[in-house]
């Protein structure tokens, strides 16, 4: 697969489509990879994920190929359709920069949970929901745009799949659930959902990491976020990166513009008042039209948020990053973001966005998409001067 996610190669080796047993089968230098990926086949609570997760330390795991994880997954998705094309668009001025970019990427995945018991996607048949498939599709799209560093919402497998094999990719994972994750709600759940964040060692050295409690009207709210300081091993530049998961729903918005304020504060002092570059990810449940979004691009650290760059204009969000059916009907929204430091950072280029003829007439999730909301991905590199822009 391409960097650009060009459609799904033939697989090269026979088998079933969710054929774990052949997952588990294949030559030595790689059967532990397969039995790990066999081993986070199964949705069951994280009680039936105990003898797997004390098997599956991953700091005593060898590293795996990316490339022999996306074959298997490939072999898994045998039945389903392609990968959808998306194309990365050039945003590129001249920065003068000349270092290797930063790619980010920024997903809601979709809580298993929540997807099987509570979101109720009407058009969406049961069997495209199956974790079996869907944790592969996931990763099919993670190592198709292979992110330098990847930001995720709605986690409730991290344990059991997204540590154990990023890890082994090169990532440095964090993760924070939510005090009162709905997942819990569900029957055979697999535990709270919540924000996860990886790195690629090989490229940043961690120098800070905060979880933060976000908190709306001076109380503790249900909603999370990760903030980290990494140090570029190329550059030797700091930058902070951040993901978060704002309350969702309507007549939620002066709560979500708390949560914003609660989250400015805590960025403003981690990056002592700009000083150190921003990248902040995160499914906002918010329209550029509400006034958490405003506090975002108005904040005195001025922060831009890079999907307007794709449009003519530059000054205008993407029609949709969230499309799907529920049973009150059609939900069509912008709630997704990656805001950036705009005097310290450029970008390079945007994944450009599904169609609607891509996604199709019964949206998302489906057979060919694991989540209800897109992917977001962006390449930035660090501006030579930046104090001069601020």
């Amino acid at each position: 697969v391409s960097p650009c996610g060009m459609g799904r190669p033939p697989c090269r080796r026979p088998g079933r489509a969710g054929d774990s047993s052949l997952l588990c089968s294949m030559g030595n230098s790689t059967s532990r990879l397969y039995s790990v990926l066999a081993k986070t086949l199964s949705s069951g609570a994280v009680s039936r994920h105990q003898d797997c997760l004390e098997q599956l330390d991953s700091a005593q795991l060898d590293p795996i190929d990316p490339k022999d994880l996306l074959e298997e997954c490939q072999i898994v998705l045998q039945k389903r359709p392609p990968r959808f094309q998306r194309n990365f668009v050039n945003l590129k001025k001249n920065s003068g920069s000349n270092h290797r970019p930063i790619r980010v990427m920024q997903w809601n995945i979709l809580a298993q949970a929540l997807g099987e018991g509570k979101d109720n996607f009407v058009q969406c048949p049961m069997e495209a929901l199956k974790w079996e498939e869907r944790k592969c599709l996931i990763l099919e799209e993670i190592l198709a745009y292979k992110p330098d560093i990847l930001c995720l919402q709605e986690v409730d497998h991290y344990f059991d799949t997204f540590e154990p094999l990023l890890s082994r990719l090169g990532y440095q994972c964090t993760f924070f659930p939510k005090p009162w994750s709905p997942c819990l709600d569900v029957e055979h759940n697999n535990g709270p959902d919540g924000c996860a964040m990886f790195f690629l060692k090989e490229r940043f050295e961690l120098i800070s990491s905060a979880n933060i409690r976000l908190t709306a009207m001076k109380l503790k709210t249900n909603q999370v976020a990760i903030a980290q300081t990494l140090k570029c091993h190329e550059t030797g530049r700091l930058f902070c990166i951040a993901v978060t998961h704002l309350k969702a729903r309507t007549g939620w918005e002066r709560f979500r513009s708390a949560q914003g304020c609660d989250l400015l504060q805590n960025l403003k002092n981690i990056t002592q008042g700009a000083k150190i570059p921003l990248i902040v990810c995160g499914d906002f449940n918010a329209e550029p039209t509400e006034e958490v979004y405003r506090e975002f691009s108005n904040s005195s650290l001025n922060l831009n948020s890079a999907y307007k760059l794709l449009s003519p204009d530059g000054q205008t969000e993407p029609p949709y990053t969230t499309w799907k059916i529920r049973p009150s009907g059609e939900c069509r929204h912008t709630l997704d973001y990656i805001w950036y430091s705009q005097h310290a950072l450029n970008v390079n280029s945007a994944l450009g966005l599904l169609t609607e003829e891509q996604i199709g007439p019964n949206r998302l999730p489906s057979f060919n998409y694991p989540s209800d909301h897109l992917s977001l991905v962006c390449d930035f590199s660090f501006n030579q001067d930046p104090d001069r822009l601020l």
